[in-house]
């Protein structure tokens, strides 16, 4: 056969360490696994002097409390106002009144030109409680056992989930209760959130990018139909 007849099967997704999300849950390829939460944040400035003190008590209480290792992801972006400007071009469609719609340009080109001279910036805040290898109970003679098998968990999915959420999700209540008590909004990122977070970490030059209800997908990889390649290497094999 010649090569360049070879299907090509590797894809940009082997090249990175993500093997799932599944049930609110990001699986890696080594097996370990994480839940991904996002928060907001308190403007400490503006706090009066007893509010930052108990902000300040209520965090160390946070930290003292913590049993396990977490991870505080901060993501800064410039701020995208495509739909935002979107929708100031159709409240001036329905403007009736010229001056209105003067007005409505006037400040949709001071709002344009702020945030690109100023470089508004968007933040969002994660915590990503992890589940390591360790955790899951992947000893080193398993490790060496799966070495040079590509892209292969060390147990089934299934049993690395499972084991996963037992161990994530009181760890996860406990970070809420505790981000409570600082006055911080917190929950956790369902299955399609983290196809979108990742989707957009992955692809930061697309903007305003909505993918559909990850339960419309059956696997996160194209792959091409089985019998379509069974056909074709067949007639290769006749010529």
């Amino acid at each position: 056969m010649n090569p360049a007849q070879v299907p090509i099967k590797a894809s940009t997704q082997e090249h990175l360490d993500l093997e799932d999300v599944k049930d609110n849950v990001v699986i890696l390829k080594d097996g370990s696994c994480l839940i991904v939460l996002q928060t907001n944040a308190v403007n400490f400035d503006l706090l009066s002097e007893n509010e930052q003190d108990a902000t300040i008590y209520a965090y160390a209480g946070l930290l003292n409390s913590l049993s396990f290792p977490i991870q505080i992801f901060i993501r800064s972006r410039q701020k995208d106002i495509s739909s935002y400007l979107k929708l100031l071009k159709q409240q001036k469609q329905k403007q009736q009144s010229e001056k209105l719609k003067e007005q409505i340009s006037k400040y949709q080109e001071f709002v344009e030109k702020m945030v690109k001279e100023n470089e508004v910036l968007d933040k969002k805040f994660y915590v990503i409680i992890p589940f390591s290898t360790f955790d899951l109970g992947v000893s080193q003679t398993v490790k060496k056992s799966v070495i040079g098998k590509k892209n292969q968990l060390p147990f089934p999915k299934e049993y690395i989930l499972q084991k996963a959420k037992t161990s994530l999700l009181p760890k996860r209540d406990h970070i809420i209760k505790q981000f409570t008590r600082i006055g911080l909004k917190i929950s956790q990122l369902n299955t399609r959130q983290l196809v979108e977070l990742f989707y957009d970490i992955y692809n930061p030059d697309l903007k305003a990018q909505k993918l559909r209800a990850a339960d419309e997908y059956s696997n996160f990889v194209v792959e091409p139909n089985i019998k379509d390649q069974e056909d074709k290497k067949d007639k290769e094999t006749k010529d």
